[in-house]
């Protein structure tokens, strides 16, 4: 291996709920410490984003998918250039990419595993248009290896929370919700809890035509249908013992359409349900899976569910009063950008050949390199 330097990398992100492309210049060092430069929210073009949630649906072709993989690789490399053209070249781009589809169930057809997942953003098309070699395709190497492919942050909550010497649990919410639990007693281990935002939006969408809660005064505005809630709560997914991941695929429209059948009258009373149920269901997992095992000191929230005061207030009501509730931000890390800093250091050690997946996390049968190189 070559001796560790400190690099500059541009890494991206576009998650489940697909509001934008998140890209950050970051620092990454030896120690890997990261420190984000400058981040962006670089916006989808209108139609784009419009075909990327046909894709989601399953109401696409392949060519739609054969396109949209180019298209999106060409929206990624504009959002990195961006930052190109005040900071300069970086060493190399770390991509995750747009996940469209994600299936780490245990599934064959004549015998053959069919576990898989695919994001799209062509890292051939992100170098041509940057000039600069990417590094893309992390969750595959994960799922050849038994895994779930996901949750892939464990790993730099892992490097950044564990010198804190106390009983953490890193809860991400974004489109999907997902935790870090660490520990100085226990191993490091991780999964996703249930939906983060992707409900409270597609129902914002569906009853107000706006695409989030904006601090969450919609929810504050609503009671909460416990008899619904109640309902919700039952979903298999939930009692399902770690490791285990989901996605819009599970929570996708037509669930979600399913589950409004039932719903209140009042919209925001519906908008006051769903964002207390991503609440309710973190906790929930947490008495399941984490509880068993130890007890927390702290709960660390990021993501942008970090940003709903409706959505915290919730998750302060549902977890015990001796936890402490803080978020990112306390630590000096984005909450708006701690997945692109992630991503970073996970294309940090791509780079070097470091293995950077956490098999207690994954369930993958041992630690493997993520991600594929595509020089310029």
């Amino acid at each position: 291996m070559d001796e560790l330097k400190s690099k500059k990398i541009i890494a991206l992100m576009s998650g489940t709920s697909c509001d934008s492309i998140d890209a950050g210049l970051c620092i990454v060092e030896p120690d890997m410490s990261c420190r984000l430069v400058q981040g962006i929210n670089f916006q989808y073009p209108e139609h784009i984003r419009a075909k990327i949630f046909r894709l989601f649906s399953g109401d696409a072709t392949v060519k739609d998918v054969c396109q949209m993989n180019f298209a999106v690789g060409k929206c990624f490399a504009d959002a990195c250039n961006v930052l190109i053209s005040e900071h300069g070249k970086p060493d190399f781009i770390a991509s995750h990419g747009q996940t469209i589809f994600h299936s780490p169930k245990k599934e064959k057809l004549d015998g053959i595993q069919l576990r898989s997942t695919l994001q799209i953003g062509e890292s051939s098309v992100i170098a041509a248009e940057t000039g600069c070699p990417v590094i893309s395709n992390f969750r595959e190497a994960d799922i050849a290896n038994g895994g779930e492919g996901a949750p892939l942050v464990c790993f730099a909550d892992e490097k950044w929370f564990k010198k804190l010497k106390k009983n953490v649990a890193i809860q991400n919410i974004g489109g999907i919700s997902n935790v870090t639990v660490i520990s100085n007693s226990h191993k490091t281990y991780g999964f996703d809890t249930g939906p983060g935002n992707v409900i409270i939006d597609y129902c914002m969408v569906k009853l107000f035509g706006r695409t989030f809660d904006m601090d969450g005064e919609t929810a504050n505005s609503g009671k909460i249908c416990d008899s619904w809630m109640d309902c919700l709560l039952q979903d298999e997914y939930y009692f399902k013992n770690p490791p285990k991941t989901t996605g819009r695929e599970y929570f996708s429209p037509m669930y979600i359409d399913t589950a409004l059948r039932f719903a209140p009258k009042e919209p925001e009373d519906v908008i006051a349900t769903v964002t207390a149920l991503t609440a309710k269901t973190i906790a929930q997992a947490y008495e399941r899976f984490i509880y068993p095992k130890l007890d927390l000191d702290e709960v660390i929230v990021g993501g942008g569910g970090a940003y709903n005061p409706a959505l915290m207030k919730f998750l302060r009501h549902y977890l015990p009063k001796h936890i402490n509730i803080k978020t990112h931000e306390d630590y000096g890390i984005s909450n708006n950008f701690k997945e692109v800093m992630a991503f970073a250091l996970l294309g940090y050690c791509t780079y070097y050949g470091i293995p950077n997946n956490l098999p207690e996390c994954t369930g993958a049968k041992k630690r493997v390199i993520l991600g594929k190189i595509t020089n310029i």
